[in-house]
């Protein structure tokens, strides 16, 4: 049996792409595989100032957004969704998906159902 494990976002640095193609967009691992004593869950915190992107793409894992502040404008499979605080998203595996631009800082908790985020095969449009 795998043990509880706490985790404080103040301790995790913000991570990025290093293409930009992929966007501007910056997170934070909080449950991982590779960085925490854990299995099943990879999750964190995303960031995006006004203005910043996160390119269209798909994973084969599902997904799921938590709006925690701001709004953001996210593109599942050709429809538009409103997410902000308090909103869950649930996007399919295989769903193309993203946001082409924030209009205003945002944050969301993320998860997907994997081992650690290094199983998550990103395929960017």
């Amino acid at each position: 049996m795998t043990p509880a494990v706490l985790v404080d976002e103040a301790d995790h640095p913000l991570e990025a792409w290093s293409d930009p193609a992929r966007g501007s967009i910056r997170w934070k691992t909080l449950i991982s595989g590779d960085v925490t004593a854990t299995d099943t869950l990879v999750c964190g915190i995303a960031v995006m100032a006004a203005g910043e992107t996160f390119a269209l793409h798909s994973h084969p894992q599902p997904e799921l957004y938590f709006g925690l502040e701001g709004a953001v404008d996210v593109l599942v499979d050709g429809a538009t969704y409103r997410l902000k605080p308090g909103v869950a998203l649930f996007i399919p595996g295989n769903a193309v998906h993203g946001v082409l631009r924030a209009d205003q800082s945002v944050r969301w908790f993320y998860t997907f159902a994997a081992d650690a985020f290094p199983e998550i095969a990103y395929s960017f449009a």
